[in-house]
């Protein structure tokens, strides 16, 4: 089973990720790492703060001579802005209260106020430090390990933008450009289309004009993923369940679709199920569409699946909205805290890390092994299986 876990504050020492479950002797490209991070940071309405960080996930434990040793992996990413809070967030007790950092006026959409009654704070500030999507920088360099896992089986994960505010993508993207435009380092918000991709920024421009935020829906498409993946015999055990939970946790995604979920759901069944056909020459059951997203009962079906997050506008905003104070409870206007204005093609790299992760824990269940080299023995044994059927 792969597990991992991650620490760290948005403006503390560092961000760490825990990785624990990878096989033995998986070779690992760490600038491959470097440039997932990398990516994160990128996409038009990003802020400040992306111009004093340059993430760089340093292994501290579970790579040797460039593989992966069976052991757990840890990673460290440096915070350089915390030269800038050392002393508002000290680890010892301070002498002194540096209250100038002390946020008692919560905002709306954010964890502040619910962190705060849950952990009995008057200032939100040791919530939203942990609640901030900094957090997912820790998910993308574990996410990367997974990525590096599950192209050793040719399975590849990639995403673009499909619509920011008001401006969507309608037409039907080919695996091949969603690949492409998903790494291309220029691509300012990871649009397909290059004339949609314009309004897209004019979107976010006006935003930024206006002092708001505005937020997108992202998709992220794994290609040639194995038929069999994920179970229909326990709720918990359903691929499209852990999905949809996976990319629910990434900060400010608020609704999960699955291929054509939506629109499929004011339709009749015969215009909408994925019919079937056999490759002969492939030895596979093919589908002429992909209507369900790759999934079927639960279960990898062999078609690409295709998840969407849709990103609210984030909470932070240079207008304030309404709020209360938590110390004298008067009303006032919302805390500003630095922060974007467009986060939709990051959210789709924390997306397509966190599909990494759940598709890498899939593999290693269904195929196990304790060495890549094991494990690609059971997977080569399943595939002979599949095309025996």
């Amino acid at each position: 089973m792969l597990k991992f876990y991650t620490a760290g504050e948005s403006h503390g020492q560092a961000l760490f990720a825990y990785i624990s479950g990878l096989p033995a002797q998986l070779p690992i490209d760490l600038k491959s790492i470097d440039n997932e991070l990398h990516r994160r940071q990128l996409g038009y309405g990003r802020g400040g703060r992306q111009k004093i960080e340059k993430d760089h996930a340093e292994v501290f434990a579970g790579v040797r001579h460039g593989k992966t040793i069976g052991a757990p992996i840890a990673l460290r990413i440096e915070n350089r802005d915390w030269a800038n809070w050392e002393k508002i967030l000290p680890v010892e007790p301070a002498e002194d209260d540096p209250g100038s950092k002390k946020l008692v006026a919560p905002r709306p959409g954010h964890a502040d106020l619910a962190g705060s009654l849950k952990f009995n704070y008057h200032d939100a500030r040791y919530i939203l430090e942990r609640a901030s999507a900094r957090e997912t920088a820790a998910r993308v360099a574990a996410g990367a390990f997974a990525k590096i896992l599950l192209k050793e089986f040719d399975t590849e994960i990639a995403s673009h933008t499909i619509q920011v505010g008001h401006i969507r993508l309608e037409h039907p993207v080919p695996w091949k450009k969603i690949r492409a435009v998903s790494a291309d380092l220029d691509s300012p918000l990871r649009c397909a289309d290059a004339a949609l991709q314009e309004k897209m920024k004019e979107e976010v421009d006006a935003a930024l004009k206006a002092n708001d935020t505005v937020g997108g829906i992202f998709e992220i498409v794994a290609h040639n993923v194995p038929p069999g993946l994920g179970s229909h015999a326990q709720w918990d055990e359903k691929l499209d369940g852990r999905l949809a939970q996976t990319l629910m946790s990434v900060q400010a995604v608020k609704a999960v679709e699955i291929g054509d979920g939506v629109s499929i759901a004011a339709s009749h069944g015969s215009d909408v199920q994925d019919e079937i056909s056999y490759d002969k020459a492939a030895h596979r059951f093919r589908r002429f569409t992909n209507r369900a997203g790759g999934l079927e009962g639960g279960i990898t079906n062999g078609e690409d699946i295709v998840i969407r997050g849709y990103l609210k506008p984030i909470s932070t905003l240079r207008k304030p909205l309404h709020t209360a104070n938590l110390v004298t409870k008067e009303p006032v206007q919302a805390a500003y805290e630095r922060s974007d204005w467009c986060v939709v093609p990051a959210g789709a790299v924390a997306g397509e890390a966190m599909v990494a992760l759940v598709l890498a824990d899939t593999f290693l269940q269904k195929f196990g092994g304790d060495s890549l080299p094991e494990m690609r023995r059971n997977f080569d044994n399943y595939v002979r299986q599949i095309d025996e059927f």
